[in-house]
């Protein structure tokens, strides 16, 4: 999906353009003066001092996805009025394109603190999140966009997304539901809705998406991945293999079909075929981090650890924000003695979510084999103490959750 310009178009671009226009000649006078060496000299130093003008070829640049020049004369508009939001906010379009989120998420903040009004800057900040996959710090942007406009179709479904990314089931489902007479033909919709509602035991709003999903997917292999992907969030693995097959056989290469019979070989602790679906998919889908992150647990339970390490940084190259790989890395090099290897592994995974108890207690581990008794014993409190809350809130992160679903993150409004 295209980075959101919904709300810039509608109201950010008037705003801007407006604050930059103070010290703008008229455009009259320069076009007249064309015509002779010094009228054009003119007219070109004119142009070069003209925010508004730099600012709508930035605009342009941005819309060919010029990504250099676009970067150039926003970066020009800037230098030029350091309170330009404008440009601070498209800045943080060029560099979301890029995937250079921390970039991204410097300019949109700067933009949001001169445009707090302006709600596209804040449903922007909340994809740069979301395509990290840091869906807990996404939800507060989505939420105060769809709070200052809940009718807003894009916010809420990605609003939705997060609260059953995070197991937040009635939240997912309550938000997703508005978006009924939208969304009720989309299989991906219907098929978060009724798992979310499943969970929330939401039983006659469960009942009406599961009806909705098996009408509209007509026995298609669409139809057939997302039943099985219920089935598989279901632990009813036998189920979720037949339907994932049939998706197979009906359409051999469609997207994440591969993925998804691996995953649920995993489940089943049948690794060697495990690792041949995960192959095959990155084979059709080489760049999707999701394969190589699942190789590298298959290769982990195989005792492979070569492999298993190998597996781990492909994906981490693709993904650097794959916290799982970090976390495997650190076993792998917690089992293979290279607890200094192991350390490094698990502080970029704390550096993403330092609330995860598998992380603390990992990092305990590699600490006390390492001497350092103390910092080792405190990591294990930690551990305990996070693990204790989670269950005291029933929100503990468990492999009980749901399964990985990238077919989502690709599929969005």
């Amino acid at each position: 999906m295209p980075v959101s310009s919904v709300y810039m178009r509608s109201s950010l671009l008037g705003l801007l353009l407006s604050c930059l226009t103070a010290s703008v000649g008229s455009q009259n006078s320069v076009m007249a003066a064309k015509g002779s060496p010094q009228a054009d000299a003119r007219s070109t130093s004119a142009a070069a001092n003209n925010p508004a003008r730099i600012f709508a070829e930035g605009q342009e640049a941005l819309k060919q996805n010029d990504l250099d020049a676009a970067e150039r004369d926003f970066r020009q508009v800037i230098a030029m009025n350091p309170q330009a939001g404008g440009a601070y906010a498209n800045l943080g379009v060029v560099y979301m394109r890029r995937k250079q989120w921390a970039n991204a998420l410097e300019m949109l903040h700067k933009a949001e603190r001169l445009m707090p009004q302006v709600a596209g800057v804040r449903l922007n900040i909340g994809l740069a999140y979301y395509r990290q996959g840091l869906f807990l710090k996404a939800i507060p942007p989505f939420e105060s966009v769809v709070h200052d406009d809940p009718a807003a179709q894009q916010p809420r479904h990605l609003l939705g997304l997060c609260y059953f990314f995070v197991e937040r089931w009635a939240d997912a489902a309550n938000t997703l539901q508005p978006l009924w007479e939208q969304e009720s033909g989309q299989l991906s919709y219907l098929y978060v809705l009724s798992i979310a509602a499943h969970r929330a035991r939401m039983k006659e709003l469960d009942d009406q998406a599961t009806a909705q999903l098996v009408k509209v997917g007509e026995g298609s292999p669409e139809f057939h991945l997302f039943m099985g992907k219920a089935h598989l969030n279901l632990e009813q693995y036998d189920m979720a293999l037949e339907d994932f097959q049939a998706a197979e056989k009906a359409n051999p290469k469609l997207t994440f079909v591969h993925f998804n019979l691996g995953l649920t070989y995993l489940k089943k602790q049948n690794y060697e075929q495990a690792r041949d679906e995960f192959l095959k998919d990155a084979a059709v889908e080489p760049d999707l981090a999701f394969n190589y992150d699942k190789l590298g647990d298959v290769y982990s339970l195989m005792q492979n650890d070569a492999e298993a390490e190998k597996s781990y940084r492909e994906a981490l190259r693709r993904d650097p924000q794959m916290i799982n790989s970090d976390l495997g890395l650190a076993k792998v090099y917690l089992r293979t003695g290279k607890y200094e290897q192991g350390l490094r592994a698990i502080d970029a995974a704390e550096k993403i979510d330092s609330t995860r108890t598998d992380i603390h207690y990992v990092k305990g581990q590699l600490l006390l084999r390492m001497g350092r008794k103390e910092e080792g014993k405190k990591e294990l409190e930690t551990s305990v103490r996070l693990d204790n809350e989670r269950r005291a809130e029933r929100q503990k992160q468990t492999e009980t959750g749901i399964v990985p679903s990238p077919e989502l993150l690709q599929d969005e409004p």
